[in-house]
């Protein structure tokens, strides 16, 4: 059996929003509720959710996970997303073969995709893929599955670097899985995307 975990990033301060974003409404749910209840669903084990400046109002959000889920607190936050990852990497507890790394600002993200994610992965890590990446209508998107062989290179990064640049050293180990929906790579950063992710729940 394979086992994966998930890293969910929720430290960022959404300075472009003007508000923790994490913590918008869609469906009646906070943003962040997707991939944790999507990560608890698809029984990945462990589930570790990096929080920073609002870690007290996460762990009320996400009460109802508990015991599925860990939630730790990055208190250096204010140094980028790389400092999460690192935290990340490092409080994996149990012994995983890959690990995905979720956004929390992605509500649209289906069990369909970590399913055939996690199937591409199983069928090509023998032969020496270590990354599988979504891409959404052609655009490269989250999660992104990392094989326990990468795990180390985290801790090189530095600033507000994601896993770009652990991506670009390992190219020749990268699969895609391509889906149609390119509204499944919806970037949320601004109030003015906000209302463009409210207009795809009504359908306009």
């Amino acid at each position: 059996m394979c086992k994966i975990g998930a890293i969910i990033l929720a430290a960022g301060q959404s300075n472009r929003m003007g508000e923790p974003k994490i913590f918008l409404p869609y469906l009646n749910k906070a943003l962040i509720q997707y991939p944790v209840s999507l990560a608890v669903r698809e029984k990945l084990n462990p589930i570790i959710v990096v929080g920073g400046k609002y870690v007290h109002q996460l762990e009320i959000e996400l009460s109802e996970f508990s015991g599925q889920i860990t939630i730790i607190h990055n208190g250096e936050y204010e140094q980028g997303m790389s400092s999460s990852l690192k935290l990340g990497m490092k409080s994996l507890s149990v012994e995983v073969e890959g690990v995905f790394i979720f956004l929390g600002d992605q509500p649209l993200v289906t069990s369909a995709i970590i399913q055939n994610l996690i199937r591409v992965y199983k069928q090509n890590k023998g032969g020496g893929t270590s990354i599988v990446r979504p891409r959404y209508a052609g655009k490269p998107g989250h999660p992104i599955l990392f094989d326990k062989s990468l795990f180390t290179n985290f801790q090189d990064l530095s600033g507000d670097e994601g896993g770009k640049r652990i991506i670009k050293e390992n190219e020749n180990k990268l699969m895609y899985v391509d889906f149609e929906d390119g509204r499944l790579h919806f970037d949320l950063d601004t109030p003015a995307d906000y209302q463009t992710l409210i207009k795809i729940i009504e359908g306009v």
